[in-house]
């Protein structure tokens, strides 16, 4: 498993390597879809933390308590827009909850709406653009987060980072959006733009909703959940460098 290392001038994820493995730890995830018919994004997504802590953002509100005493985080998709604050209070809640997360120095996740709204939370531009439901072709700086992951993944979403927020260093794009993927540059925050949790056996599910573009790509071609995977390790590898050894 991944090490970690911490100085005192920040986050470096770029130092790691495999040395130890660390006790389980405690991922919280958030889901953040309001529509219960739209939800099949969320579980697909806890599927691959299947012992993590959940909760439903928009019905019970955003869990403080449990974030400050979970080792990880990861916040979900959602069809709610991030400027939509007034008429969703919750959103506001978790932009809050965001500057606490780079406080306690949390490590986290944020896909698609999530992706959007850590990067809105610290200053970023979220605007309104096309609808996408395909696979895309993603491009990926070295990143322990993208260790193993292939450059195909799933874009669905309507909405798009244009501008990055405070402390947040891209780190990927698709070909039509710059700031597909972010890391904070002092904090072990990730946000990814694409879902590594829709895998093929969901395209119906889209199709019927919302409709798929069929591209030259296939899901043969992506192993996106990756992701999940590399997270998880480094969130252990960060609890281990904070806590010693267990």
């Amino acid at each position: 498993m991944w090490k970690l290392a911490v100085s005192v001038s920040g986050f470096h994820p770029e130092a790691f390597c495999y040395t130890k493995t660390y006790a389980p730890v405690v991922i919280l995830v958030l889901h953040n879809e309001p529509e219960e018919k739209h939800r099949y994004h969320c579980d697909a997504l806890s599927s691959f933390f299947p012992d993590s802590v959940k909760q439903n953002v928009p019905r019970d509100g955003v869990p403080r308590e449990e974030a400050k005493d979970a080792d990880g985080i990861v916040l979900t998709g959602s069809t709610a827009g991030v400027y939509e604050r007034a008429e969703r209070p919750w959103i506001g809640e978790l932009e809050s909850l965001v500057i606490d997360i780079l406080e306690e120095d949390t490590p986290t996740l944020g896909v698609c709406f999530g992706h959007q709204l850590i990067n809105s939370a610290l200053g970023g531009n979220v605007e309104k653009f096309e609808d996408r439901h395909e696979l895309v072709e993603l491009s990926l700086k070295d990143d322990p987060l993208f260790e193993g992951v292939g450059p195909v993944g799933v874009a669905l979403h309507g909405d798009r980072v244009t501008e990055a927020g405070e402390g947040m260093e891209v780190l990927g794009s698709s070909g039509y959006n710059d700031v597909f993927t972010t890391r904070h540059r002092d904090a072990p925050v990730w946000t990814v733009q694409f879902h590594p949790e829709i895998t093929e056996d969901l395209v119906p599910t889209i199709e019927k909703k919302y409709g798929w573009t069929k591209t030259e790509h296939s899901f043969e071609d992506s192993n996106a959940h990756r992701v999940f995977e590399n997270f998880r390790t480094l969130v252990g590898s960060y609890a281990g460098s904070r806590g010693g050894e267990p």
